[in-house]
């Protein structure tokens, strides 16, 4: 009954998959501290959970439908010799979602919004923080997506699946505070989150359309952008302000 408990493959197959799906989320958590940083400093907590909490329900339930993501893959129809799928249809929407919305909020960050504490921004509160809400679930599902048949073709128990997707959900969870504190804090670290959903959109839109990019190119340009700019970052802060001299009269 408790077998597995002792079985080591399992638990590699468990971490394997855990550190595999914590990575695929990278995008998701980026996506998720640029939009909570909209709304108001007393709602985004809540944002995150509601976003973070649509991400799990989302993945468990397309892992329980196992047959309906497999179906997703097989070809719908044919275009110039390439057969196109549910699943690249999703993909393509996705990231044309992201390339969207990532030259609106680059944009605006470049232009100035309109402040929610102006007249009238109270007003726009509420239904900000739901339009909020419906463009993560939009993007959990694309993300979800990915992430499950990547779960599906690494292992083989359901529950092992499960339970890797809850341990990444969870840690997301635990880090999307102080990532989201740190965007906001830093306007160059957001305009370079920003960056990475336009990369990330562009990927997804190519893999729909048949021009699969390695994971691990992506996340190299990403991680090589995030050094720099921890570089930068580093070299701001031992950088004194210089203390202006008044002539002595």
């Amino acid at each position: 009954m408790m077998d597995w408990l002792a079985d080591p493959n399992i638990w590699i197959s468990l971490l394997t998959l855990s550190a595999l799906e914590i990575v695929l989320g990278i995008d998701n958590l980026v996506f998720l501290a640029i939009l909570a940083d909209r709304l108001p400093p007393a709602q985004r907590p809540l944002a995150r959970r509601l976003g973070l909490g649509f991400a799990l329900g989302t993945r468990l339930l397309l892992l329980a439908s196992l047959a309906w993501i497999i179906g997703l893959i097989e070809p719908v129809f044919t275009i110039l010799g390439h057969a196109v799928s549910w699943r690249d249809i999703i993909l393509i929407a996705g990231g044309m979602f992201l390339l969207a919305k990532g030259t609106h909020e680059i944009h605006g960050s470049l232009e100035g919004e309109e402040d929610e504490s102006a007249p009238g921004g109270a007003g726009k509160a509420g239904a900000g923080f739901v339009a909020t809400i419906v463009q993560i679930g939009i993007l959990d599902i694309v993300f979800s997506l990915d992430s499950v048949i990547t779960a599906v073709g690494m292992a083989g128990e359901l529950w092992v699946m499960a339970a890797a997707v809850v341990i990444a959900v969870l840690l997301m969870l635990v880090a999307s505070g102080p990532l989201s504190a740190f965007v906001s804090k830093h306007p160059t670290v957001k305009m370079l989150a920003l960056s990475f959903l336009l990369l990330v959109g562009t990927s997804l839109i190519a893999d729909g359309l048949g021009f699969h990019i390695p994971k691990g190119y992506l996340y190299f340009a990403m991680g090589f952008s995030v050094l720099v700019e921890a570089l930068n970052l580093a070299a701001r802060g031992r950088r004194k302000p210089v203390r202006l001299r008044h002539p002595v009269p």
